[in-house]
């Protein structure tokens, strides 16, 4: 089995501006630290809205805290008139380590399609940032098509358009996104490893063994233990959950959770 280091990422949409980012991460870190947290293990990131972006950077640097950090979306483009776009070249100046794409609030409220999300992915590729690819579902979708078959069409389309470079997914079944009700372990399993078949497809075997695939959709500390015991999930990619810094250390410390 290939060893993946598992990413628990936060991400905390449209919340929270940068001096409440700044006593978030504080919080968030001294917890952790005080739990023994081993950071090697499993990787602990944080989302913030861009206005955040510098005060995170500036206080990680300033503290030397181990918490990572990315945007919660990034610009096709690398310049330009492009007006209200954040490009990769920005976001690596601040040392994102990452880029949300394809979040399906950016595809249901800005319209964005498979081959836009793939342009994004590619726009942060090519400045050291690593995309974190959303594909996800529908109530209607799975209904109509069945499990697994919008997010893998998604992430093939999406390929399409990423020729190169680290990436990791994300499936967040849309249908469980704030509504507190989790898919299954069972559920999330069939479809992230199906997804990774897909990366196999596009890429090639060893590609798709080292790429981290995660669950998001209501995820929480109570529930985060049998997601991650299943062999193709690799992390998660949390919503309202990621706003308490407790509650968030408590789903990245999943290890010490009884019986995993």
């Amino acid at each position: 089995m290939v060893d993946r280091t598992p990413l628990i990422a936060g991400n905390w949409k449209l919340q929270q501006d940068h001096l409440q980012a700044i006593a978030f991460v504080q919080k968030l870190s001294w917890t952790l630290q005080d739990a023994d947290h081993d950071f090697d293990s499993v990787e602990v990131a944080v989302f913030p809205p861009f206005t955040d972006l510098r005060s995170v950077q500036t206080l990680v640097d300033a503290e030397k805290f181990r918490v990572r950090y990315g945007s919660q979306d990034v610009s096709e483009h690398d310049s330009g008139a492009y007006t209200g776009e954040v490009s990769g070249a920005f976001l690596a100046k601040l040392g994102s380590s990452y880029a949300i794409v394809g979040h399906s609030e950016r595809r249901q409220y800005h319209a964005e399609s498979d081959a836009i999300v793939g342009r994004k992915a590619a726009a942060a590729v090519r400045h050291g940032v690593v995309p974190v690819i959303c594909v996800g579902e529908t109530a209607d979708d799975l209904e109509q098509h069945g499990a697994a078959a919008v997010p893998v069409q998604q992430l093939r389309d999406v390929l399409s358009e990423l020729p190169t470079g680290e990436f990791v997914v994300a499936y967040e079944p849309v249908w469980a996104i704030g509504s507190g009700k989790a898919a299954t372990p069972e559920q999330a399993e069939q479809v992230c490893a199906a997804l990774r078949e897909v990366i196999a497809e596009a890429r090639d075997q060893e590609t798709a063994d080292a790429t981290r695939i995660l669950y998001g959709g209501s995820v929480k500390s109570g529930n985060i233990a049998g997601f991650m015991r299943e062999p193709n999930i690799d992390g998660a990619l949390v919503g309202g959950a990621s706003l308490d810094a407790a509650e968030f250390a408590a789903i990245a410390r999943f290890k010490s959770h009884v019986g995993v």
